[in-house]
């Protein structure tokens, strides 16, 4: 198993147990307020998940959500230089050329 899912799947557990401890701890009146001490905790824990996930992702060589062209203006992260794009070759297209103009077409191009 991807040690990045490791730690996503690690995430609430994590926070049922310091809920828990937290509990456990307001339960044995060693802390006065439940909630002044778990807020606190909860956003370190998830801080610290977070790191992880990062630096697991950076270890691993990363995970590009989109693995085509970069767009206009994306910097390249291993140069810090701006990328140059390439637009899209034109027979590429998903959406087909114009044949006629739809201006001059009394039903403006509905069928």
């Amino acid at each position: 198993m991807n040690r990045y899912f490791l730690i996503r799947r690690l995430r609430w557990p994590a926070i049922l147990m310091l809920l828990g401890v937290v509990a456990l701890l307001h339960q044995m009146d060693i802390i006065e307020h439940f909630w002044d001490m778990f807020i606190p905790l909860l956003l370190i824990l998830l801080g610290v998940l977070m790191l992880a996930e990062r630096a697991i992702l950076a270890a691993e060589g990363g995970c590009s959500p989109y693995t085509g062209a970069p767009y206009a203006g994306a910097i390249d992260p291993g140069a810090g230089q701006p990328v140059a794009s390439q637009p899209p070759a034109p027979d590429t297209s998903i959406v087909p050329a114009r044949s006629k103009p739809f201006e001059n077409d009394p039903n403006g191009g509905q069928s």
